[in-house]
């Protein structure tokens, strides 16, 4: 059975840096599209960003206009894992961050994390 486990959240003042992880396990990932989402207090959840596979070696990452130039998603297919590398954090980048995985660019999500809360101070 499927299953993303992440971890990395925490409390950060504002400007600061986290990394997230989502170690991936029950089947290979390498080819899925693999996504993180927020969802903040009172908010629906928003897609922040995805890496999705485009043949061979190469991949293709997405952003939501929110994070971009700050936020960096990568892969390690040999660890399973997705990383979401967060950089000049602000307030409103609080939420719980959920790692979820697709299994192409086109189809939506199926697999998702329970998720791991992050908290910027100002």
């Amino acid at each position: 059975q499927a299953q993303l486990v992440e971890s990395g959240g925490g409390l950060v003042q504002a400007g600061g840096s986290l990394r997230l992880s989502c170690v991936a396990s029950g089947r290979t990932f390498s080819t899925y599209t693999m996504g993180w989402f927020r969802q903040a207090p009172g908010k629906e959840r928003e897609f922040v960003a995805g890496l999705s596979w485009s043949g061979l070696n190469t991949y293709v990452a997405d952003y939501a206009d929110s994070v971009k130039g700050r936020f960096t998603i990568s892969r390690n297919n040999a660890e399973n894992t997705v990383y979401l590398q967060m950089n000049s954090l602000k307030s409103e980048d609080t939420a719980v961050y959920y790692c979820a995985a697709a299994l192409s660019r086109r189809r939506s999500y199926e697999y998702w994390g329970q998720g791991t809360q992050v908290t910027v101070s100002s």
